[in-house]
């Protein structure tokens, strides 16, 4: 470790939230755990082992590189793409074994192609847009069409179809059930086309959450296997989760500052009486948001102390004044719980008016994770 920054990831607590997700889950769903951006900041590869280890029957990653890595580390269980893969790179998906999300006819049609000529079959799953307007076939036009042509493709098996819901977190499910309604039409229209796709899903965290009826074949949890919630609007009773990542740094220095001193760039910050400063070695190259400059709080000795001036690229500055004794090499809490004060995701979220999934995606990498076993 070459400065005293580093993110714990306790291994324990990822167990616990998946043992719940697994207790709420209606019989028979498998559970696809998706460690896309390096499993939301906590470290793919060892999240994807653990994971596994509790129950997950399946990974997702967004992108080729993602699924290459865990194939690297010697992850053999199937591995979803959920986002779009480039034509050129089609053969990489059949020569690794991965599962391709399809949502045009070219894209099936080459990647046909490249797994006919490699003599190796690739399992692909059909993505349909309900109403995310993002990737995906439509319900209507000529969908059908286009599926009865991909599944006469030599080369791959439609092992999977699903959707993805727009706003499944929100008080009013309305949206949802209607995006739902739509998919499980579309999936009867597929039916009486006499088309038999074996794995059918939909549900993300917040559908797994508070819409039973949307866990089908497979279910998709991201943030909650982190133990973090994808809105305030989704009933957290129904399922207690324990934040997975706690981020840590130790003081570099203390320094006497006089009333009327300026603190960091730009000199937004002056110091109101006589006081201590504190300079922490981690900035927003790290993850941790300039806009927490003059005011995000972090906890030394239980305490909080407010970040006073812009936050650095590399440092940033709390004023300890109020906290005794405080000295250099103290441990500091940016995100988690030290004695009975928390700083968590969420309360970030807010003062850099961004969501909690951000918050924890942003932690760079160049911080080292450590592994709670």
């Amino acid at each position: 470790m070459t400065r005293p920054v580093w993110a714990e990831v306790n291994l324990r607590n990822l167990a616990f939230n998946m043992k719940g997700i697994k207790g709420v889950l209606k019989g028979g769903s498998k559970l696809a755990a998706v460690v896309k951006a390096n499993a939301y900041g906590h470290g793919a590869n060892a999240i994807s082992k653990a994971a596994l280890r509790n129950g997950a029957d399946c990974l997702c990653v967004a992108v080729l590189d993602e699924a290459i890595s865990l194939r690297d580390e010697g992850i053999q269980v199937p591995i979803i793409i959920l986002g779009y893969t480039p034509y050129p790179d089609l053969h990489v998906v059949n020569h690794y074994d991965l599962t391709q999300t399809i949502f045009e006819l070219g894209q099936a049609e080459l990647l046909s192609k490249v797994s006919v000529d490699s003599g190796r079959k690739t399992k692909i799953h059909l993505k349909i847009d309900t109403g995310m307007g993002r990737l995906g076939f439509p319900t209507g036009g000529k969908t059908l069409d286009i599926i009865r042509k991909i599944m006469e493709l030599p080369g791959l098996t439609v092992e999977g179809i699903y959707t993805h819901f727009a706003n499944a977190d929100a008080l009013d499910k309305s949206h949802t059930l209607e995006q739902f309604n739509d998919f499980l039409m579309f999936l009867d229209e597929l039916g009486k086309n006499n088309f038999r796709i074996p794995v059918v899903h939909a549900a993300n965290s917040a559908a797994l959450m508070d819409l039973p009826q949307t866990h089908l074949d497979m279910v998709r949890p991201g943030i909650i296997l982190y133990g973090h919630y994808p809105a305030e609007e989704v009933n957290k009773k129904a399922l207690p989760l324990k934040p997975v990542m706690t981020l840590k740094a130790r003081i570099a220095d203390v320094k006497k500052v006089r009333a009327g001193s300026k603190i960091s760039y730009g000199c937004t910050y002056t110091a109101k009486k006589d006081s201590l400063i504190a300079v922490i070695p981690i900035g927003y190259a790290d993850g941790y948001s300039r806009l927490l400059s003059n005011r995000g709080e972090v906890l030394i000795r239980g305490f909080r102390a407010p970040v006073v001036g812009a936050v650095c690229m590399d440092q940033m500055m709390v004023d300890v004044g109020h906290i005794p004794g405080i000295g250099t090499n103290e441990e500091v809490v940016l995100i988690g719980k030290q004695g009975r004060e928390e700083v968590n995701a969420e309360e970030i979220a807010s003062f850099t008016r961004t969501i909690n999934y951000e918050v924890l995606c942003r932690i760079s990498e160049r911080i080292p994770r450590k592994y709670i076993q």
